[in-house]
């Protein structure tokens, strides 16, 4: 029965009271929801924050082209505009996290009221219902905490970072911050760790499998559940699919592709570990711990080509030293169980590992004259030849010995040994050598260090030999003396004699009696022709003559810390104890024609926007500048370096470094040294360009073996390096300059020859020190010892 119009209109005035008293409590919960709103809106941080939000990203270290060298830090996060994120790597994230991304206003109703039904139905809260606006709200300003008044912010702030940020800065924030586990941040970070790659060469499967892992990175992990991470990967695969984002034969195509997720470190683009070091050091000394955090970048004054030739120059000549003394046998031996393949070959090479750019390879197979060996990325390769040939019982000194003619001898299968790949697309066995080196390279305008190797492989040993490693530098050190003695009135054609000397009781065994090399003498001799072939007995008569104070004076202008240096004759030999960088700064003096100047390896730093922090200033070699107070000063005059750098380059021409030939250029010059017993074999060189030094030894000095000079065994590095630094350089012609002149001169006595003397050779001298026909030249002739001398523990070549 239908009720009449009055009867309705009776009840209507009866439920008017009920339907104001309702209305006036939604108007009160309104303006009391509005105010609590209000309320929670004012304490809601400000997303001023995340327009200038500063990411934690580690520091990283350069060369001067902008060639990465290093990484350190824990977090690894490489951040990236939006813009240059692919487009289906967006779509991936957003298929997987907020596919309705783009359309609400920071908060996904559709999700929320899916979560609050659950809570209703079951009475515990879910994960669920965040979108990726609310996961940046709560990344950057909230906990992660479960509780319904963080959640309530976060929906809060996610609302409010819509308002203020557009969509794509927001993605952008999320992308560059998200954790995707093994210390992987953001999706560029996750890029490089599980596929050693950047985001453009990702494949669709690979930017899936990335895409899906914020909602559990440990979880879906393709490292540690690569079969979870799979089904997860292809979860957002279908999820592309079905927003129509990719076609279903691309969509098939991804899902058949295999996975090969593995950690990959951020690989430097150049071998400079021993540099990366030294900058990390500094820059954390400078900036304490933030500095592994802050994206600082530091550019160092390496030259990537450079410290290319100069690793791939000690490596190979430390290797043609570890040759020339023999085989010392395998690693170690693995008893390979019958049917093994590749996948257990590689599990034993893997923990091998590489060293000095030896990979680790196992013999697979023994022949009559040839091995196979397998290598840890599955290749097998054959040993023959030459590439055997080598291999014999380790010799402390080079001897002649027949070389290997068959294998079985020092081979076997299950053996452990190193390979090398030589030209020709041929490998030979190897060994990491025990033996060690260094090499560094400087500019002498301004001492820019532009290579630096500081031992063979610095994950066996991280010891910097060219700033930490004080040895003996032996007769490289001699051209610092005998500019002390051009400087006090000597000049190239002083005659000094060259004859045996005795400090102390000549009947007793423990006096000492300073040798040549050569164990011979050559009496009288022109000062030029002593250091061309490195003559001891007259570098210790010139310090006797020049003085010990006086020489040390002169020397100390070069750089060198002399507080600490012995104050007897074996200082002519070098018996005091330097670095290689040290070295190789005092020869810069010589090489940029008399100036000091201060070796420096940090070029620049800067923030992570790239605001420079700290820009070098390194004084320079600039005689015309008219600010000189950020000029090098000069420290021994422009005639003193002309006439050492002429005796050096005889060195090269006729004397102790006549292999340097090779290299078939007129303007570079250097001095060989070696130490008692060839415990340390070094060479020094130059050209107006670069100065460069090379050192080989032991860690723990020990002989080096018979003949391994620094001509035999420091200067073929030297060689190889300055060879490719040279390359295409012209050549500069040793320019002489005012003060001095050049006369003929005869060579047995120094004196200024006649016309019609027929052996006459010519001979640069200071203007006011040239002698007249027939008159000699300062000289030391006499034969005897000093009181001076003292007992010197060490005899030094």
């Amino acid at each position: 029965m239908i009720p009449s119009l009055s009867s309705m209109s009776a009840f209507l005035k009866k439920l008017r009271p009920v339907l104001l008293i309702l209305l006036g409590v939604f108007a009160v919960s309104g303006l009391a929801a509005g105010g609590i709103y209000s309320y929670l809106e004012s304490k809601l941080p400000s997303t001023e924050h995340l327009k200038d939000v500063r990411l934690q990203v580690p520091l990283r270290v350069y060369t001067r082209d902008g060639r990465l060298i290093g990484e350190f830090g824990e977090m690894k996060r490489t951040p990236v505009k939006f813009a240059e994120v692919p487009d289906l790597m967006v779509k991936a994230v957003l298929a997987a996290e907020d596919d309705r991304y783009f359309q609400h206003h920071g908060i996904d109703y559709q999700g929320l009221l899916r979560a609050s039904w659950y809570l209703l139905t079951t009475g515990e809260k879910a994960q669920g219902g965040s979108t990726i606006t609310m996961q940046v709200a709560r990344n950057f300003f909230l906990s992660s905490e479960k509780t319904y008044s963080r959640k309530i912010s976060e929906i809060l702030l996610a609302m409010k970072i819509d308002r203020e940020l557009s969509k794509e800065e927001v993605l952008e924030l999320y992308l560059n911050k998200i954790y995707l586990g093994n210390r992987a941040y953001g999706i560029a970070a996750a890029a490089q760790v599980y596929y050693g790659t950047d985001l453009k060469h990702l494949s669709l499967a690979q930017m899936a499998m990335i895409a899906g892992l914020p909602k559990a990175p440990s979880k879906f992990n393709p490292i540690v559940a690569p079969a979870r991470a799979l089904e997860r990967r292809n979860y957002v695969l279908r999820r592309l699919h079905e927003l129509g984002h990719i076609s279903n034969p691309v969509f098939q195509a991804a899902l058949a592709e295999p996975d090969r997720a593995s950690l990959h470190a951020l690989a430097p683009e150049v071998e400079a570990p021993h540099v990366a070091e030294m900058a990390r050091a500094a820059v954390v000394e400078r900036y304490g711990e933030e500095a592994y955090t802050a994206g600082i970048k530091v550019y160092t004054t390496l030259d990537s080509r450079l410290q290319h030739a100069a690793n791939a120059a000690l490596r190979g000549a430390i290797l043609a030293y570890d040759g020339r003394h023999g085989y010392r046998g395998p690693e170690r031996h693995v008893d390979l169980p019958p049917g093994s393949g590749t996948q257990e070959w590689r599990k034993i090479l893997v923990r091998q590992g590489s060293a000095g750019g030896l990979p680790a390879a196992l013999v697979i197979a023994v022949q009559p004259q040839s091995v196979t060996v397998a290598l840890a990325d599955g290749r097998k390769i054959q040993l023959t030849g030459a590439g055997l040939a080598w291999a014999r019982a380790y010799r402390a000194a080079v001897q002649p010995v027949a070389a290997n003619s068959g294998n079985k001898a020092f081979l076997r299968v299950g053996d452990v040994v190193r390979v090398q790949p030589v030209e020709g697309g041929q490998w030979r066995l190897a060994q990491v050598p025990k033996v060690e080196g260094s090499l560094v390279a400087i500019r002498p305008d301004d001492g820019a260090i532009v290579s630096l190797v500081g031992g063979f492989d610095f994950n066996r040993s991280k010891f910097n030999r060219v700033i930490q490693g004080e040895r003996q530098p032996g007769s490289s050190f001699k051209p610092f003396l005998y500019s002390a003695a051009l400087e006090h009135g000597y000049t190239p054609a002083s005659l000094i004699n060259d004859a045996p000397m005795v400090f102390g009781d000549p009947n007793n065994p423990n006096t000492w009696r300073p040798q040549n090399y050569t164990e011979e003498f050559m009496g009288p001799m022109r000062l030029r022709e002593a250091l061309v072939f490195s003559r001891n007995l007259v570098s210790i008569r010139l310090l006797q003559a020049v003085g010990l104070e006086t020489a040390l004076s002169h020397v100390a202008q070069f750089g060198f810390q002399t507080r600490n240096w012995p104050r007897n004759l074996s200082l002519a030999l070098g018996s005091m104890s330097v670095t290689p960088l040290e070295l190789a700064r005092a020869y810069t003096v010589f090489a940029n024609g008399g100036y000091g100047i201060q070796p420096y390896y940090i070029e620049r730093i800067e923030d992570m926007k790239g605001n420079v922090l700290m820009q070098a200033k390194p004084i320079k070699v600039c005689p015309a500048c008219a600010d000189q107070t950020a000029a090098a000063q000069r420290v021994i005059s422009p005639q003193n370096a002309y006439l050492m750098t002429s005796i050096m380059q005889d060195v090269i021409r006729r004397g102790t470094a006549k292999r340097a030939t090779q290299l078939g250029r007129q303007d570079i010059a250097g001095k060989t040294g070696t130490t008692n017993e060839q415990r340390d074999a070094w060479f020094a060189g130059y050209n107006p360009d670069l100065v460069a030094v090379s050192w080989v030894g032991f860690d723990t000095p020990q002989p080096l073996g018979a003949q391994e000079t620094g001509g035999y065994a420091a200067l073929p590095m030297w060689m190889s390096f300055m060879a490719a630094a040279l390359k295409g350089v012209p050549d500069r012609p040793l320019e002489q300059p005012q003060g001095l002149v050049t006369v003929r001169i005869n060579p047995a006595t120094g004196l200024l020859a006649g016309t019609s003397e027929p052996n006459a050779i010519f001979e640069t001298f200071p203007e006011n020190n040239v002698p007249a026909e027939g008159e000699a030249q300062p000289a030391v002739l006499d034969g005897g010892g000093s009181e001076n001398g003292g007992a010197v523990p060490e005899q030094l070549f």
